[in-house]
């Protein structure tokens, strides 16, 4: 494994939370979100006990993918604010003690970027990908004097970047290697823009699409070679930065130089199997070429922590203490945990699981509260990727109290980015605020726990006592955690569950023999004493 610095020593510690920008707080009555309305609730994050931000891309876009089509990556949106009220932003969430991530698209731009522009009239121009003559499968006509076509990335308004072909072939002379002239262009473009965003207070970048960067790579060879020298390059330049990718294969990302990498709904060769045999009941965001399968967070009780547990030991077993895997609680391209016939009382044994695992926790959004999935949104800036899978769903806005569009603007309700939700019983920060019982108040309680408890931490060792509904599993030397995701009753026995104090608990009874009982949706955190 290539050697680099450690990571950032805030990062073993790091509650992540998930900010779509134009759907949490809008500021100045306009229907989108900005960051006046992200500062106006970082109190909000402070109370929760969440440390670290990921903002969705926040950069001059045409929005046709919802900002990650960037036409200027040195300045911000105009509809979230100016790069002196992102600099604000960061400086008081700072003072909050709540660092400030930004997305970095580092694979394509959009077709209105000026590299663009400039390339698809200039035939020697290589910072994009281009064929001189005709069009292969997969390319895109040239919008401009430039004969031929180029490659985009993801939808067609975005041109891929050049960062060189893995394998070259004369046949097809568009493929450069990666120490082409391009290639090395785009290279250092990367680090000027990240240095550019590190030099104003944010803490790192979450990587979109990082896997993406050579084409042709089989086992992401050169596209790893690519982040290990930007990798290198941060370890000098800004050690306390932090590097997320959107990978979903975190026992290759991570030695690629990555501080961390996502369980995502995709990636590896399972396409995401680890996070979707958790939280994806076959509701909200499907794609049709997943396999069906029983999720373990199911009321009927079909699935397996299996899967999930399988898969976060192949990755700790690579990583060992070099970087970090994050587990979502979902994310603006996947469902939320309330979805389908998901329901809010599933859902405080969901958020127990993922604050007492050894991960990062990332907390989407709107999360904490038990925000739903809403389905038949119509699309929105390229929410629709197949015909079950609308991520719009996932994308609607912040409820914060019963006023006026939830609280999230004092815009029209038919100027909204998106509506919010229609129910009468939707879930506000506002209401469960004032109920001790809520979610909200759980959810905060067990980032507490979990920021306490050296035990429930990220480092700290895991050992599996019952594979099954429970869920039970020891953390560090002297906790204990106990889930029954499902709907029905489940018992187990264990010896090591003996003498245990509940620290938060609810629906879970541990006899002194060891003998574990779990009602219907139960959970337990134990801190044991014998």
């Amino acid at each position: 494994m290539t050697s680099f610095r450690p990571a950032p020593a805030w990062l073993a510690d790091a509650v992540f939370y998930q900010i779509y920008p134009q759907s949490f707080a809008d500021s100045n009555g306009d229907g989108i979100g900005d960051f006046g309305g992200v500062a106006e609730r970082l109190d909000h994050l402070a109370w929760l006990g969440v440390n670290t931000v990921w903002l969705n891309p926040c950069f001059a876009s045409p929005f046709r993918d919802a900002g990650y089509d960037v036409s200027d990556y040195l300045n911000t949106a105009p509809r979230y604010g100016s790069n002196d009220d992102l600099a604000e932003l960061v400086d008081k969430a700072r003072r909050r003690g709540i660092r400030i991530l930004l997305d970095l698209v580092a694979g394509h731009t959009s077709d209105e970027h000026p590299w663009f522009e400039a390339a698809a009239d200039d035939p020697a121009d290589d910072r994009y990908i281009w064929t001189p003559e005709g069009l292969p499968d997969g390319f895109v006509a040239s919008p401009g004097t430039r004969p031929g076509a180029y490659l985009p990335n993801f939808f067609a308004c975005q041109p891929a970047l050049n960062f060189g072909y893995a394998r070259t072939d004369p046949a097809e002379p568009w493929r450069s290697p990666v120490d082409a002239e391009g290639p090395r262009a785009n290279r250092a473009a990367l680090r000027e823009i990240m240095d550019h965003w590190l030099g104003l207070g944010v803490s790192g970048f979450r990587v979109d699409m990082a896997a993406s960067l050579v084409k042709d790579d089989p086992d992401r060879t050169e596209t790893a070679r690519i982040w290990t020298e930007l990798r290198h390059w941060l370890d000098g330049a800004h050690p306390d930065a932090a590097l997320l990718s959107e990978w979903g294969e975190p026992e290759v990302s991570v030695p690629a130089g990555f501080h961390t990498d996502f369980f995502l709904q995709f990636g590896g060769p399972t396409d995401g199997l680890a996070l979707r045999s958790l939280w994806s009941n076959s509701e909200g965001t499907v794609n049709e070429a997943w396999d069906p399968l029983d999720c373990f967070f199911d009321p009927g009780g079909k699935g397996s922590p299996r899967p999930f547990v399988e898969a976060w030991h192949r990755a700790v077993t690579t990583l060992g203490d070099s970087g970090f895997i994050s587990l979502p609680t979902a994310n603006h391209d996947f469902s939320r945990l309330n979805c389908g016939p998901r329901t809010a009382d599933q859902l405080p044994a969901a958020f127990a699981f993922q604050l007492t695992w050894p991960t990062l926790p990332a907390i989407y959004y709107g999360d904490e509260i038990g925000m739903r999935y809403i389905p038949g949104l119509p699309d929105k800036e390229g929410s629709v990727l197949g015909p079950r899978y609308n991520r719009a769903g996932s994308r609607t806005p912040m409820q914060w109290d019963d006023g006026p569009n939830a609280g999230f603007s004092s815009a029209p309700a038919d100027a909204l980015y998106l509506p919010v939700d229609p129910s009468p019983a939707r879930p506000t920060v506002a209401a469960q605020l004032a109920d001790a019982t809520s979610l909200l108040h759980l959810v905060r309680r067990l980032v507490a726990l979990r920021a306490g408890t050296p035990d429930l931490g990220a480092r700290s060792p895991v050992e599996v006592l019952h594979p099954g509904y429970p869920f039970v599993y020891r953390r560090g030397e002297r906790h204990l955690v106990v889930i029954n995701p499902q709907q029905g009753a489940a018992g187990c026995s264990s010896t090591r569950a003996r003498g245990a104090e509940p620290l938060e608990s609810c629906g879970v009874h541990i006899g002194d023999d060891g003998t574990i009982d779990a009602q219907g949706f139960g959970y337990g955190i134990y801190r044991l004493n014998g």
